[in-house]
């Protein structure tokens, strides 16, 4: 039975919705803490997610932003915003399609089908998985993994990215400004240390596969893939 969360902080709303949802065979999981909507995401790993904008604490946009650091789950806004901004930001914050209160329930399931059929179905886009492979390390971007040998660690999508530039750069130097711009494109200004501290998280996890020093600082220009391991290993 395929998992749909539903994220609104209008009980009568989301239960109702929740119910007619689940007479089409979907199991329907309803957000009940909204300070941690992310948690909830990852117990559950849904098929698809339902998702207000206006929220306590968080509003809507961010917590996309938060889900699409990780996953390319299909989601679908549901608010009674109308104005032609919010439908813009909710797909430039990562949103798949939109749709406004009041609704009729039909056109939530139509939505959700397709959206379903698109991510997962008939009209998926049919692919080989891709693998960057460097001197016996494996990355898999669409898996969030990493491989080396006989040992495998799980990846944020942020580490993910910036692993798959590392391994498509080498052996020459990721620059910082290259890095900041793929991985943080919709923000105008990230904090330098930002940068500082996923690189710490990706040294970590190379760690955890057994590899040591694999990200090289180069002063005044960015990191590089370090190959120094290769001959400690082999």
């Amino acid at each position: 039975m395929e998992k749909i969360m539903l994220v609104e902080d209008d009980i009568k709303i989301a239960e109702y919705l929740g119910s007619y949802i689940e007479k089409y065979g979907y199991e329907v999981i309803i957000a009940k803490d909204f300070d941690n909507v992310i948690g909830l995401f990852r117990e559950v790993e849904p098929k698809l997610l339902l998702l207000d904008i206006n929220l306590p604490s968080y509003d809507g946009y961010y917590w996309c932003r938060q889900i699409r650091k990780e996953s390319i789950c299909p989601v679908i806004f549901i608010s009674a915003r109308t104005g032609e901004m919010d439908q813009v930001m909710a797909i430039e914050n990562g949103g798949d399609d939109f749709i406004t209160k009041p609704f009729h329930p039909d056109i939530v399931m139509a939505k959700i089908r397709s959206q379903l059929r698109r991510a997962y179905g008939e009209y998926a886009t049919k692919y080989a998985e891709r693998v960057l492979i460097q001197e016996g390390l494996s990355l898999y971007p669409e898996r969030f993994e990493l491989r080396f040998g006989n040992e495998m660690t799980q990846l944020s999508k942020k580490e993910t990215d910036i692993i798959e530039i590392l391994m498509d750069r080498y052996p020459r130097v990721a620059g910082r400004e290259d890095l900041l711009a793929k991985l943080w494109d919709d923000q105008a200004y990230v904090d330098e240390n930002t940068l500082n501290v996923n690189i710490t998280r990706v040294r970590k996890k190379f760690q955890e596969i057994g590899i040591e020093d694999a990200v090289e600082t180069v002063r005044g220009a960015g990191y590089r893939l370090s190959i120094t391991w290769k001959e400690e290993k082999g």
